[in-house]
């Protein structure tokens, strides 16, 4: 596993000795961190930065802007008090690692190394689910376009989609756009009859 260590980091949590210890631990890693508190700055830039550290005891969901689950960088909850309703908050939140206050020499290392291959494999996950959703969506159309063949030219659910499959070939066209341009000529026509 290869994981970048430069860059930076904030860290969402009141001035305190645990937020001493994590920026010592991570200014030793490279990385440079900025604790702000009780949220996050107007002018905070997500792409900017490479780790958010967020208080699980007294954090809640007004601190971010991005929904519950979707913080578009790894995040790792701080948590003191092992409250179930705290730790849920902190998992729906989305955090991808944890430590456990009170904070001491170490644990930022392999927390920071956890979140980020976590982050990374929900990042991955989310892109091969919107992937399969498109999917999804282009065989909804090629099914209406194959039923439009059978229809219009009484074919078969086989030979219809071969006759799809022969169109978008000849138009040199994705299978899909070619589907989809069936059945918005389809509509066209049945709106101009209108």
């Amino acid at each position: 596993m290869s994981v970048e260590l430069n860059g930076s980091a904030v860290i969402l949590h009141r001035p305190h000795a645990t937020t001493e210890a994590i920026v010592r631990q991570l200014t030793q890693l490279g990385i440079v961190a900025e604790c702000v508190w009780p949220e996050l700055p107007a002018e905070f830039d997500a792409n900017g930065c490479g780790v958010i550290f967020f208080d699980a005891d007294m954090g809640h969901d007004g601190q971010f802007p991005w929904a519950a689950g979707e913080a578009p960088m790894p995040a790792v909850a701080l948590i003191g008090s092992e409250a179930p309703g705290r730790i849920a908050w902190a998992i729906r939140r989305g955090a991808d690692a944890q430590l456990l206050k009170p904070i001491a020499g170490g644990g930022v290392f392999s927390a920071l190394l956890i979140a980020r291959e976590a982050f990374a494999r929900r990042q991955s996950l989310r892109e091969e689910v919107a992937g399969l959703r498109r999917r999804l969506d282009g065989r909804e159309i090629l099914a209406e376009a194959t039923a439009l063949l059978m229809l219009e030219e009484h074919l078969s659910a086989a030979d219809a989609y071969r006759a799809l499959r022969r169109r978008a070939m000849d138009a040199q066209l994705p299978l899909e756009e070619m589907a989809a341009r069936l059945v918005a000529d389809n509509i066209a026509r049945r709106h101009d009859r209108a």
